[in-house]
């Protein structure tokens, strides 16, 4: 969660283009938009994929073929084919209620079969190391609302598989910045991760009666935190503000521009590592009338 919230709030809020190059380069990648200029209708699709943010999707919509981005008022989706399947990909915004609002509109829309929740999330408990994987067996937030998502897995291949956990998710609605209040709120939901919007989609998926999965790779350990610099940003209410800490921690300690190209790659990394787990997670999802 650290890294998609610096990433978000650095490209955001880059006004100026050589600040904009220090982080925009290399994290958005650019696709080709088709225009959908043909009356034969679409095939359905088999599988939605939500995630929050492009920084998050880039990696499976690259895996994509006959990639079609559409961008709508409230969401980006991207349509193409994965391993014999009509994939969807949704990048819905940051937060509940946008991933809420967007996962209901595309169940009603697409008719998938399957929805997943996707992206990166904030491990809550020593096991869960960066690169690693949650798989959500149960959802819960601070409210005391749960979702059990009804996850069947094979426990000694789990067992096998040291970076791959099953347990339960926190949907949590804001960022969670210290080892302090990540073991707190682990304990306190006897949680494994954290992340923003996967309660809400599973309530969208179980009000439409849709299949739900949750897939989350953890972007930060649970000893990372924001370097001291950039925690400015989160008590900064104006653009001018924002810029001005940014340029502040440049000028204040300029190997911190080191550090938002660490950011940079380790999204990256993230995002291509997760996109290569969904795609073995999509293929082997039971398909209609199977």
């Amino acid at each position: 969660m650290i890294l998609r919230w610096l990433v978000t709030n650095l490209v955001r809020n880059a006004a100026h283009e050589q600040l904009r190059s220090v982080v925009v380069n290399g994290v958005s990648r650019d696709r080709t938009t088709h225009e959908m200029g043909t009356d034969e209708p679409l095939p359905p699709i088999d599988t939605a994929v939500v995630f929050a943010l492009g920084v998050e999707s880039g990696g499976l919509v690259d895996l994509l073929q006959e990639c079609t981005t559409t961008r709508c008022y409230s969401h980006t989706e991207h349509r193409g084919q994965l391993n014999g399947r009509h994939v969807l990909i949704v990048e819905s915004g940051v937060g509940i209620e946008a991933a809420g609002s967007v996962a209901a509109d595309v169940i009603e829309l697409h008719r998938p079969n399957w929805v997943i929740s996707a992206g990166f999330a904030g491990s809550l408990h020593d096991e869960l190391r960066r690169g690693h994987f949650l798989l959500a067996e149960e959802v819960v937030d601070a409210k005391g609302q749960r979702l059990s998502v009804g996850l069947s897995v094979d426990r000694a291949s789990i067992a096998a598989s040291p970076s791959l956990h099953v347990g339960r998710l926190l949907t949590v609605d804001q960022l969670i910045r210290t080892r302090a209040m990540k073991e707190q709120l682990g304990t306190q939901h006897s949680a494994l991760a954290c992340d923003m919007e996967t309660l809400a989609v599973a309530q969208a998926c179980q009000h439409k009666a849709v299949k739900f999965m949750s897939v989350r790779i953890i972007s930060d350990a649970i000893d990372d935190e924001l370097p001291k610099e950039i925690e400015s940003l989160l008590v900064q209410k104006s653009l001018a503000g924002k810029l001005g800490a940014v340029a502040g921690a440049i000028v204040n300690r300029p190997s911190s521009v080191k550090d938002m190209w660490k950011l940079k790659e380790d999204a990256l990394t993230a995002t291509d590592r997760l996109a290569k787990f969904l795609s073995g997670v999509i293929d082997q999802l039971p398909r209609p009338n199977s």
